[in-house]
């Protein structure tokens, strides 16, 4: 009886010992790396408001040597929002303690269901989905088209761009997400009537192709953000803007480009050419979180009938210097910078980590011009002169705050109060007494004005805008 109670105790201490040893083991098991996903972000690429619901999945991966366990897995919108998962057979929008062993992976379905007629949803409809492992949050956009229009979507983690060229339909409005190209040697057409959507952070990018942005007096071409609530209307840096890289000739005429982070940004030019690299024309650019319009790294640009005003930083900014002429241009500072920045700012040079980078500027010409503001001076010039570069700048019959422009450099100009009827309400037109009234150079002047009206060519009013 004794031997068999000795060796009924010794087998429970070789099992207590065993449970001990391996709970000790089991705190071990899990490593502390983080997970893999097949995509950061899953988009819904149809027009799901003509059909009602699909699903798709993404897979999540345990790359590391050792089991990881996802602490929790969370819809952030819960149980309002118009998606819904399915973890590895399991529906829910949280789940917790999700265990992947070392090289194995889950699925995770999503479905989305929108009402058929979906004209109140907003253009995107979009949620993510957050995993928690070792104490660190990963995320997995969701994202699905809220209404029925053209989506241009590229996906920068997998080299999924979207590539663009011909000419853009005008039935339906145009959303980018992420950024639609126009890739070398490609030309892409926007004609008149076209309303383009950009969605937070995205852009319209031309890279070494021709973009043609070409609208009419009376149906001009709009860029905004795809936040089209009444509390976003005058909501600044809602997406990137339009970037001309190296661009092959291009132009934008009869255009409005409101709410961008830099409405315009031209970077440098395709040296095979001469012309410009862009003629702007007949074009507003409001609300610019940065810059209205930035001239970068060489381009030649022309512009004629553009005005540029509610910027937080410049209305036009160059760096690295550009050659460029504007006529009939207004420059103006009225907007969230007042005070602060002036609504021109022109350098030849640009330094960065590398060093500093100085160019030259052949031609700074403004000719009937307007750059003004509230308050302040509204014209920096910031120039390296160096082995001999062009520094070539000429304003003429111009109305510029500015306090000295004995220079040479200002030919006919003044500083005399524009007088303009509204600028914080954005009405830039101006009263008869205003320094602008028939007081334009005809040598300079264009036959119409930013809207249409027919100037008088003997005696133009100076700025974008006729009375």
């Amino acid at each position: 009886m004794m031997k068999l109670l000795n060796l009924f105790f010794g087998i429970t201490i070789l099992v207590a010992l065993s449970l001990g040893s391996s709970s000790c083991k089991k705190k071990h098991l899990f490593g502390d790396g983080n997970l893999s996903f097949s995509n950061d972000t899953l988009v819904f690429d149809t027009v799901f408001t003509t059909i009602g619901s699909t699903t798709k999945y993404f897979k999540i991966y345990n790359h590391q040597s050792k089991a990881l366990k996802i602490s929790e897995v969370q819809l952030i919108g819960g149980t309002s929002s118009k998606f819904k998962l399915n973890l590895d057979g399991v529906q829910g929008t949280s789940f917790s303690d999700v265990e992947i062993p070392s090289g194995d992976s889950l699925f995770c379905f999503v479905e989305v269901k929108l009402s058929v007629n979906g004209q109140n949803l907003p253009v995107i409809v979009e949620d993510s989905v957050r995993f928690t492992t070792n104490g660190e949050d990963q995320y997995v956009k969701l994202a699905v088209w809220g209404q029925d229009m053209y989506y241009h979507y590229s996906n920068f983690g997998t080299n999924d761009l979207d590539l663009n060229e011909g000419t853009w339909q005008t039935d339906k409005p145009h959303v980018i997400y992420g950024a639609a190209f126009v890739d070398s040697a490609k030309t892409l057409n926007i004609i008149g009537g076209t309303h383009i959507y950009l969605h937070k952070n995205s852009i319209l990018w031309n890279y070494k192709g021709t973009l043609n942005i070409d609208g009419d007096y009376n149906n001009k071409v709009t860029i905004q953000g795809d936040r089209l609530e009444a509390s976003y209307k005058d909501v600044p840096g809602q997406y990137y803007g339009i970037y001309f890289q190296e661009a092959r000739p291009s132009m934008i005429d009869n255009a409005v480009i409101k709410n961008a982070t830099a409405g315009v940004h031209v970077d440098s030019r395709d040296q095979a050419y001469t012309i410009n690299t862009l003629t702007i024309s007949n074009t507003e650019i409001l609300n610019a979180s940065s810059y209205g319009l930035f001239l970068f790294d060489g381009p030649k640009v022309y512009g004629e009938n553009v005005l540029v005003h509610s910027t937080g930083v410049h209305s036009l900014l160059v760096a690295q210097g550009a050659d460029f002429t504007f006529n009939h241009c207004d420059f103006l500072g009225y907007g969230a910078g007042e005070g602060t920045t002036p609504a021109v700012g022109i350098s030849n040079y640009y330094t960065n980590a590398q060093g500093t980078f100085v160019a030259q500027i052949p031609n700074a010409n403004f000719n009937n011009c307007v750059i003004y503001g509230s308050s302040g001076e509204h014209l920096a010039i910031d120039t390296i002169q160096t082995g001999g570069l062009l520094l070539n700048f000429h304003f003429r019959t111009s109305v510029i705050l500015k306090t000295n422009m004995s220079n040479s450099m200002f030919e006919n100009c003044n500083s005399a109060d524009p007088l303009f009827i509204n600028p914080s309400g954005d009405n830039f037109k101006f009263y008869g007494a205003s320094s602008l009234n028939n007081t334009g150079d005809p040598a300079y002047a264009v036959a119409r004005d930013i809207l249409g009206t027919i100037r008088n060519m003997a005696a133009p009013d100076i700025g974008a805008l006729d009375n």
